[in-house]
């Protein structure tokens, strides 16, 4: 028993890629997307930070590079899949909630089990740090996709992907990060000389339409 195992456990996060059983030019790990993820986090909490949101940066932290910990016990699960039924989701989050309890009860000192099951419980809730945790999670695979279908990878599954993300960005609309990155960072993404890619264009400029009429 000790904190030996958890940071030997942080090793093995590097060789759990996500997205799986799909070709892909470039893989993303668990622990590669836990830093991107944030990363970006850092940015959104500043944009609400100067927006007037109280925004408590601990928790910012915490719970982004945390997120995904709980993937170490049962793996990537494809989006499409992982959201198909929320009832599926909901389940999902069960298991992983329980097998990382298991974990930190057969692994942690006592004294360190309680913060960590704070620290690793499912960080997306209703709070400021809880949504800029969701929205950055997205936005992480929006890029992953984008990669994917820049570089004229024909699995359609990378077209689905960035519309569902896009989606879901949207629905947290009323933050003045995703504001930001609608109106500032996307449009630079889109009109990129090199993107060749007039699907991606196609899909941003009919759900940002969407937006604007809702």
């Amino acid at each position: 028993m000790g904190i030996h195992k958890y940071f030997q456990s942080l090793s093995d996060l590097e060789g759990i890629y996500r997205c799986p059983g799909v070709f892909k030019y470039q893989e993303h790990s668990v622990a590669s997307h836990s830093f991107k993820v944030a990363t970006i986090a850092q940015f959104l909490a500043t944009i609400e930070e100067r927006d007037g949101q109280s925004v408590n940066w601990k928790k910012v932290y915490e719970r982004a590079i945390n997120h995904d910990y709980s993937e170490l016990f049962t793996g990537d699960i494809k989006t499409p899949v992982k959201y198909a039924l929320p009832k599926l989701r909901e389940l999902l989050s069960q298991v992983e909630g329980s097998m990382t309890k298991e974990f930190l009860d057969n692994q942690f000192p006592p004294e360190f089990r309680q913060c960590y099951e704070e620290r690793l419980k499912e960080g997306k809730d209703d709070s400021i740090e809880g949504k800029i945790l969701a929205v950055a999670d997205k936005i992480d695979l929006l890029y992953e996709a984008y990669g994917e279908i820049e570089k004229g990878n024909p699995e359609p599954l990378f077209l689905q992907i960035y519309k569902e993300a896009l989606e879901s960005i949207i629905k947290f609309r009323e933050l003045a990060s995703v504001h930001y990155f609608l109106t500032v960072i996307l449009r630079e993404m889109i009109e990129e000389e090199s993107l060749s890619q007039t699907s991606i264009e196609t899909i941003t400029l009919r759900l940002l339409h969407d937006l604007t009429k809702n």
